[in-house]
């Protein structure tokens, strides 16, 4: 006689105790190399550059350096127009002192684009609806930053910040039919 693995009593504790663990659910986090922990510290070193002023060595010591931090991207004069000159109708008089004289300078200009961001995704709830299909919650938590700044003959003539200081989400999913929903979407094409 074959004996089974588990008695019926002891596979319903096992699962009562899967599905209150939530920490089986899968996580993730996509964080950019940066100097910066927190949305305020990116802003508040870019609060310190002075168009005007702010040498490229001053840049350095603020960990504004693509040489020596990730995620800076160097951009040529030419990448700077295609950013501000968006269709035939915007003349270089419409733009900002800063970025008109940065363009007119040609190779001459230069600028960084700094893109950082900490976002976390934690999926919540009870592990054998999520696993089955029937219910799935996820939280993302997180900040993202960007800023740019334009140079002229290494002096910065333009800087610009945005992005998201809290980002705060909450997604969830419920198919009533579980996994018999996810597969009948995938031989129809049609989504319930």
């Amino acid at each position: 006689m074959i004996r089974p693995l588990f008695t019926f009593p002891a596979a319903i504790a096992l699962l009562a105790l899967i599905a209150g663990c939530s920490s089986l659910l899968p996580k993730s986090r996509e964080v950019t190399a940066s100097p910066w922990q927190t949305y305020q510290d990116a802003q508040d070193a870019f609060d310190k550059i002075i168009p005007g002023q702010t040498t490229i060595a001053e840049l350095r010591q603020m960990s504004l350096d693509p040489a020596r931090n990730a995620n800076i991207a160097i951009l040529n004069y030419a990448d700077v127009m295609r950013r501000f000159m968006l269709n035939q109708s915007f003349s270089i008089n419409d733009l900002d002192n800063g970025v008109r004289d940065c363009v007119s300078a040609k190779v001459a200009c230069r600028g960084f684009e700094i893109n950082q961001s900490q976002v976390h995704r934690q999926r919540m709830g009870n592990v054998v609806l999520d696993v089955l299909g029937f219910q799935r919650e996820t939280h993302t938590a997180g900040w993202r930053f960007n800023g740019l700044i334009l140079l002229k003959d290494d002096i910065v003539v333009y800087k610009l910040t945005g992005g998201q200081p809290a980002i705060q989400q909450t997604e969830e999913n419920q198919n009533p039919l579980g996994p018999v929903q996810a597969i009948g979407s995938k031989v129809t094409g049609i989504s319930f």
